[in-house]
This record gives structure tokens, sequence and C-alpha cells, in this order.
């Protein structure tokens, strides 16, 4: 099992790092009125957190963190966090953007996401032109086991 509040924390300091003159010293955009306890970069972290062991529901996030109280002492409420999430998203774009920018080394080719991109069906790979005149970016056969089925079109590592 995933520790929510450890990747939080990780992604805490990330959000920090790349951040530093977005926002003020408490982590929130600058702007008037009540300083929040949860603050900005707190809400990102706890966003991209969530997003990246695969929880994509508020409902399922909140009953998560009912478990991790002691953790998240100032957390907001589900509604304070649906509304901050929207005041935040261009912050988050901004940090999203400036990590991207540090971790490309040049590729031509990121592959986020771990779920394959069947290009056609197997029955069908003899027909397929992709890939036919550069062999580095041919796709090739591969087997998800997910969801229990061989597919043609990931790519081939070099």
């Amino acid at each position: 099992m995933h520790n929510l509040y450890a990747i939080f924390a990780k992604f805490l300091d990330i959000c920090k790092m790349f951040s530093a003159d977005l926002v003020n010293e408490k982590g929130n955009i600058p702007r008037r009125g009540v300083v929040p306890k949860f603050s900005d970069l707190e809400v990102i972290s706890l966003s991209l957190a969530a997003e990246s062991i695969g929880i994509d529901s508020e409902s399922f996030l909140f009953s998560k963190l009912n478990g991790y109280k002691d953790d998240f002492s100032s957390l907001i409420s589900r509604r304070q966090y649906n509304d901050r999430r929207k005041l935040t998203i261009g912050l988050c774009n901004q940090v999203r953007e400036r990590i991207a920018s540090k971790v490309d080394g040049g590729e031509a080719i990121f592959c986020i996401d771990s779920m394959p991109i069947e290009v056609c069906r197997p029955i069908r790979s003899k027909r397929c032109k992709m890939g036919k005149n550069n062999y580095d970016k041919a796709p090739n056969y591969g087997y998800c086991a997910s969801q229990g089925k061989h597919y043609y079109g990931s790519l081939v590592s070099g």
C-alpha cells in the first residue's frame, strides 16, 4: 500500500524547488485576504500525489485522507480543496512545465503513461506501414497483463 503522506511530502519539496519565485514564503499565490493554513503548494502537492498513485476521485482521496488525520493537521474540506485546486490551476501548470523542462534531456520522445497504446489489432500488424522506413520508431508486439490481451503498438526501446 502507498503511504500517501510520504508521497505528498516528496511532491511538496519538489513544488517548493520549482516555484520559488511564483509564491510567497508561506507557499501561497500572493493575494489579498486571509492567509490559508493549508497553502496553495500543499493543495498542488496533494493533487499531484493523488494523481501519481492513481486516485482520480476526490471522494476516494478524502476517504483515504481519513487515515492520515495526524499527518495532515491543517487539511481543508473537500469543497475548499476543489475550489482552491481550481484557483491554483495556473500555478500547477507552471510548476509542471518547469519540472518537465528540467527533466528534458533532449529526448525526442517522452512516454509518461504506462498504459500501452494500441496502433492496430495484432491481426492487422503486417499491413501497418508505421515505422517501415525507420525501424527505431516502429511499434512492436506486447502484452498488457491488466487487460489480459496482446497488442501491437508499444515503441521499441533503443
